[in-house]
């Protein structure tokens, strides 16, 4: 069981909102929280493809999930929404995988124009799966360097992402133990 599932929407290994929800990784495990970070790109595209609900990616990517204190869900925005791969790796998870289990939405754009996609599109999908999303933090394209280990480069976008974690941890009813 994990502390934390990290969810990464994003079909490109070295997208910006991948490398964000990388560093969210490491400063949960520095908190001492154990991490799964899971993708995507972790499912066979045939079984995302004909909604293969047996699948053994799939299964033990729901058990992670529904086993998780606290869930953060991450994708770029593509469309006004979330991307098409995470919709169908939700649409293959169960109905109440997120019951009751606070998840924390990341986003990155290109543009402050698609900031609303977070409220429109994928907090209404953790809510369908019963999940408890948190405020969630956006991320502006230019505002991410996804060549660095620490990739978030506003120092007002650092803070906000820290308060978030925090709120994460604190719904999800943890001390911490730094190293």
């Amino acid at each position: 069981m994990y502390d934390v599932v990290i969810v990464s929407g994003s079909p490109s290994q070295f997208s910006r909102s991948e490398s964000v929800l990388k560093y969210i990784g490491v400063i949960l495990a520095e908190r001492g929280l154990s991490v799964r970070h899971v993708s995507v790109r972790d499912v066979p595209a045939k079984d995302l493809m004909f909604a293969n609900f047996n699948s053994p990616a799939v299964t033990d990517i729901a058990e992670d999930i529904h086993n998780a204190r606290g869930v953060i869900v991450g994708s770029p925005v593509y469309k006004a929404a979330y991307s098409g791969v995470l919709k169908s790796l939700f649409d293959i998870l169960p109905q109440d995988v997120l019951r009751d289990t606070p998840v924390l939405p990341i986003m990155s754009g290109g543009s402050i124009s698609h900031l609303l996609a977070m409220e429109y599109t994928l907090k209404p999908l953790l809510s369908t799966l019963k999940g408890v999303p948190l405020k969630g933090v956006y991320y502006l394209d230019n505002q991410i360097d996804k060549e660095s280990t620490e990739p978030i480069l506003d120092s007002a976008l650092i803070s906000r992402t820290e308060k978030q974690i925090d709120y994460l941890i604190d719904k999800m009813n943890i001390e911490q133990t730094y190293t």
